[in-house]
């Protein structure tokens, strides 16, 4: 396996590491304070191709691999954990269900629009009584003349209710046979009638990013709306997963890595007792733990990325990687703030943001409880 990166995935991280310190690191503290979904930003996001970039060209998308997609995410959380959750959401679960299971006529109507950045689209999974257990989904679609009525709602969702959000792929349970749900899914567009979206504020992380409870009373959806074939929508929202875990994970590996830097050069800074503190063995020791966490990472999340391109299965190293880095960050995280004593407690420094960035990793897209019944699924246990 060759671990040098090729010249289009070096250009890749060159070109959103200069726009993440150029463009997102002045607005990004206050976009956090305010808790303000940026339009702007995600537009210039969209601009620069960082929306459907493992899409074909022929549907408006970059046509890259999968690992250059997750450089892109990894370079925007190395500055900022909630424009990396809207690239980050929208090219895995926003874009990928449509690209990955949609018609030929879905996929022309949609992906263009949304490759360009000019729109998104969310991915509807998680209920309030139905969060590491996909399978109690409530929302129910019901068959009627033309299309479906769909009655149900969804939480915690990634790009649902911001002024671009053209709609979101829901999944409902579309009959029970002997008390076993059937699973199907549906791509509901924003403005059909009875499908409402609510911003969720009072966030403790991504406060810059947009989460919204999709609300469906009485909602029609034309048969034509439906993603693919009735009763495959479980199977479409795991598979699914499956590749937002390593955008997850490399949301942790850029976390871990913009705390790292920023400890490093606060202790080169800091003087104590007359020196620099990272002149303590102490100090010296934790950022070398902080180094090996993040370069561990990167190889493991890449190693899992080059599996998913070469087509060779990847759904172990997935979950190895989400639950690792995603760990890591909190760790590494933990450390800067400590590196930085009371100073790493004031929102004038960025730890204290990627600090309370990486609490979410372990939760989001299956918690590290869920990632550790996965891995031990797929080992034999």
């Amino acid at each position: 396996m060759d671990f040098t990166l090729t010249e289009e995935h070096r250009l890749i991280r060159d070109t959103v590491r200069n726009f993440a310190e150029n463009e997102i690191k002045p607005k990004a503290a206050a976009l956090d304070e305010q808790e303000e979904f940026s339009t702007e930003l995600t537009r210039a996001m969209g601009e620069i191709g960082l929306f459907g970039m493992t899409v074909p060209s022929e549907y408006g998308g970059q046509g890259l691999d999968y690992l250059a997609c997750i450089i892109a995410v990894e370079e925007l959380a190395r500055v900022d954990g909630s424009q990396a959750a809207t690239v980050a959401a929208q090219n895995s679960l926003g874009i990928g269900p449509i690209y990955s299971y949609g018609t030929e006529e879905q996929k022309r109507h949609f992906l263009p629009k949304l490759c360009s950045g000019e729109a998104l689209w969310s991915f509807g999974l998680t209920e309030p009584d139905a969060g590491s257990d996909s399978r109690g989904s409530k929302t129910t679609a019901k068959k009627v003349d033309g299309g479906w009525v769909i009655n149900g709602s969804k939480t915690f969702i990634t790009n649902g209710s911001n002024p671009l959000c053209i709609g979101s792929t829901v999944q409902c349970v579309t009959a029970r046979e002997g008390g076993k749900p059937e699973f199907t899914c549906f791509m509901i567009e924003t403005g059909t009638p009875g499908f409402s979206a609510r911003a969720m504020h009072g966030k403790l992380m991504w406060r810059g990013s947009d989460t919204a409870e999709l609300v469906f009373e009485d909602c029609l959806v034309p048969d034509e709306n439906m993603l693919g074939p009735r009763g495959a929508g479980s199977r479409q929202m795991l598979e699914t997963l499956d590749s937002g875990r390593l955008s997850i994970a490399a949301m942790g590996l850029g976390c871990a890595q913009g705390a790292f830097e920023a400890a490093l050069e606060y202790a080169r800074q800091r003087h104590q007792f007359g020196q620099p503190i990272i002149k303590f063995q102490v100090n010296s020791f934790k950022l070398a733990d902080m180094a090996l966490k993040c370069e561990l990472a990167r190889t493991f999340l890449y190693k899992a990325c080059w599996l998913r391109d070469t087509g060779q299965p990847f759904e172990k190293e997935a979950a190895m990687s989400k639950l690792y880095c995603s760990e890591i960050a909190g760790q590494v995280a933990d450390e800067a703030v400590q590196l930085h004593g009371g100073y790493g407690l004031m929102k004038a420094y960025p730890v204290e943001r990627f600090f309370r960035d990486s609490r979410f990793l372990r939760i989001g897209e299956g918690t590290s409880e869920i990632q550790r019944i996965v891995i031990a699924r797929l080992i034999g246990c």
